[in-house]
């Protein structure tokens, strides 16, 4: 059981007593035999930023995070999604993996690098600095962590802009070669090149890439690095250009289509994009800043084989427990994994107890976790509990089934649930109270009797169950480390704040 304002946090109830008559309880019934999508896992962001926290802790203190957060009998956290080349935040400059000044070109791609030195050296740079080696640690605690990757911008010199921030596009139709060969001499081939490079390097470094998505919110001219690309844009390019380069080497990476917001999807992809283009892509993700979130239908209900992934969410240090728990526990963990949902990331495993690093010097906002720069120490954040509801409780490669639900929207009405069959045949349950005051709901597994079983969920809180053949995680989080929050500070040094100013980001 989990309170939205963490007055509980993943506390262990006692079984409830098994009864014939539900009562006056919200009645929630469990049904194997409607079997919905398969469900993948739940992580966040290894950002640069949250990496360079991660890895400035001392060895002790990283190996003891990164096991509650990974480690199969732990939170199982099962995947992570990581830049593609920096985004924001990020504790170093911004850097793109081949960058020549604009009005050069490397079209062999000679200069490619995703950093210097060795992994962890203090002489690294670009990836090898933090994000490599935390990665490698994860891998090494839980090698079956999938990896979502993707890219804010190309390299300048491929963009219409010259520059890496305030958007501008991909030079479409331009040639870069000595020719017209549309696989080799073109800035769009050149560019799927550029993530074949990445995979290889990656996969030197002992890091298998599960799925990339090919733009970082499309949409978002922002003043970091960023890039446009309209929807045809996004089909023409994964279909003609990147799909038959990965497939040549890395057929079974898969290639998520979209990564935004759902704001902008007014109408169905399908209007937009060929069956042929549709069939270069595994899945659609997208993000929940901006509905209206019932758009997730254009985009999941035009190709009907494509996963759904939601990758990314954050939410601000000052949010209400109310506010917090109906994007993460109704929103998210409810009613997006009733319509479909596969996956969750959430935006920035960790950052410190101001909200950064980062390099536009905006402070108020929060990590899963919140990591003390100066110490170390970390402190749990309501997104903590949410992602551990799923990866302690839910096994990856379960099965999605039917069960009732009382909030048509995930956080307004009565008690909604969702829930899991294991390829053991086991059972795990989430029950969300998206109201102010405690619910008492009665649990019924259709097919195993008339036995109801009574709780109570917290307000804005969850409780979690278990029907299972053998036994269950039974481990509980850490203790938070105590050190003040300062999410709005006077002043920050020019190295911590590179736009020098304190900007509380709305």
């Amino acid at each position: 059981m989990t309170a939205g304002d963490l007055s509980e946090k993943r506390t262990h109830l006692q079984t409830p007593t098994p009864q014939t008559e539900p009562g006056e309880a919200a009645k929630i019934v469990i049904d194997p035999s409607d079997k919905r999508q398969e469900w993948l896992g739940a992580g966040a962001a290894i950002t640069d930023a949250a990496a360079s926290l991660i890895w400035k802790q001392s060895k002790a203190q990283r190996s003891a995070l990164l096991h509650e957060l990974f480690d199969p009998k732990e939170g199982n956290f099962s995947t992570i999604r990581i830049p593609l080349g920096s985004c924001e935040p990020a504790s170093q400059p911004y850097y793109t993996y081949d960058d020549v000044p604009f009005g050069e070109h490397d079209a062999s791609l000679s200069k490619f690098s995703i950093g210097e030195g060795e992994p962890d050296a203090p002489d690294a740079t670009k990836d090898l600095k933090y994000l490599v080696p935390v990665v490698q640690e994860i891998l090494q605690i839980n090698p079956a962590v999938k990896i979502m990757a993707s890219p804010w911008s190309a390299p300048a010199w491929m963009k219409n802009t010259g520059e890496l921030k305030m958007g501008g596009h991909l030079r479409f139709g331009e040639y870069i070669g000595n020719g017209y060969d549309k696989e080799k001499d073109t800035f769009e081939s050149v560019y799927a090149r550029y993530f074949v490079k990445y995979l290889e390097a990656y996969r030197q470094y002992g890091i298998p890439i599960y799925a990339i998505t090919i733009q970082n919110e499309p949409s978002n001219a922002a003043a970091w690095p960023a890039m446009i690309w309209k929807i045809p844009e996004l089909a023409k390019f994964g279909y003609e250009y990147l799909r038959p380069a990965l497939d040549k080497t890395f057929p079974d990476t898969k290639i998520y289509f979209w990564d935004g917001s759902l704001n902008i999807l007014n109408k169905h992809i399908s209007d937009e994009i060929t069956p042929e283009q549709a069939s270069a892509f595994d899945g659609f993700a997208f993000h929940t800043y901006d509905g209206p979130y019932t758009n997730l239908f254009n985009g999941s209900r035009s190709y009907p084989h494509w996963k759904l992934a939601m990758t990314e969410r954050r939410c601000f240090i000052e949010e209400t427990p109310e506010d917090a728990s109906h994007i993460m526990f109704g929103l998210i963990g409810n009613w997006l994994v009733r319509q479909g949902l596969n996956m969750i990331d959430l935006w920035n495993m960790a950052l410190d107890e101001r909200g950064l690093p980062n390099m536009v010097g905006s402070t108020g906002r929060r990590g899963v976790v919140t990591i003390d720069h100066t110490t170390g120490k970390v402190q749990r954040n309501l997104e903590y509990y949410m992602l551990r509801n799923f990866g302690q409780d839910v096994v990856p490669g379960s099965t999605v089934i039917g069960s009732s639900s009382y909030t048509q929207d995930g956080y307004t009405g009565g008690v909604g649930s969702v829930a899991f069959l294991a390829p053991d045949g086991s059972i795990a349950a989430h029950l969300y109270n998206p109201t102010g005051k405690p619910v008492e709901a009665a649990v019924l597994v259709y097919g195993r009797g008339s036995i109801w079983q009574h709780v109570t969920v917290p307000a804005w809180g969850t409780v979690t169950l278990h029907k299972a053949f053998g036994s269950v995680n039974e481990s509980t989080p850490r203790e938070d480390e105590a050190f003040k929050l300062n999410p709005y500070p006077a002043n920050l040094a020019d190295d911590e704040a590179p736009g020098k100013g304190v900007n509380k980001l709305d």
